[in-house]
């Protein structure tokens, strides 16, 4: 229980402060145990850190698989353009999802290799569920048949650069380009 709380706070503190930032002791304070009793459940704060990381990819998983599972029947693209849109509303109120775009995009440099191998393996699954969501559109015809590994690519470089502008240029900037971008990648899947 105590791990788990120390978990979801530290989430909070690194994705605030990063993982320079934030303090052990601090963490320790707002679970209500002392800086040395975070040591019985983590070897030190790269530990702890290595499992906020592991907790948020395996949530936002969930979130993933679980969006892709409720939006099954829809159209494909309203199933592509929503899962953008749900990352937009969620970064407002995500402290979760803040967090592992922040480590994502700009991993501690002191653990940027071990980092990029859990973030890698996250994208890596990532793929493998949206490159289902591209089979079953070309299987009913709402896009064309290109090739699968190509498209889940280019979406997911699409994503990216969505992504990084609305940590770095703000929600007018973000709309701006999310909506050109999406215009023409579309397009690029279609014949219309």
């Amino acid at each position: 229980m105590t791990a788990n709380r120390i978990i979801e706070v530290a989430l909070n503190h690194f994705a605030e402060h990063g993982y320079e930032g934030a303090s052990l002791a601090n963490i320790a304070e707002q679970v209500g145990i002392k800086t040395p009793s975070i040591y019985a459940h983590f070897k030190n704060k790269d530990d702890l850190f290595v499992s906020v990381i592991r907790r948020a990819v395996q949530e936002e998983m969930g979130h993933l698989q679980r969006y892709i599972q409720t939006h099954r029947e829809h159209p494909i693209r309203d199933v592509l353009y929503g899962l953008i849109q749900q990352y937009e509303a969620r970064y407002e109120t995500s402290n979760q999802l803040k967090f592992l775009l922040r480590v994502m995009f700009f991993p501690p440099v002191i653990m940027q290799d071990r980092v990029m191998e859990l973030v890698n393996a996250h994208l890596d699954q990532m793929e493998r569920e949206l490159m289902a969501v591209f089979k079953l559109g070309v299987e009913r015809a709402e896009i064309d048949q290109l090739d699968m590994e190509m498209m889940t690519a280019s979406y997911m470089c699409l994503v990216d650069g969505i992504l990084v502008e609305m940590l770095l240029g703000g929600p007018n900037r973000f709309r701006r380009r999310f909506d050109a971008s999406w215009r023409i990648y579309w397009r690029s899947l279609t014949r219309d």
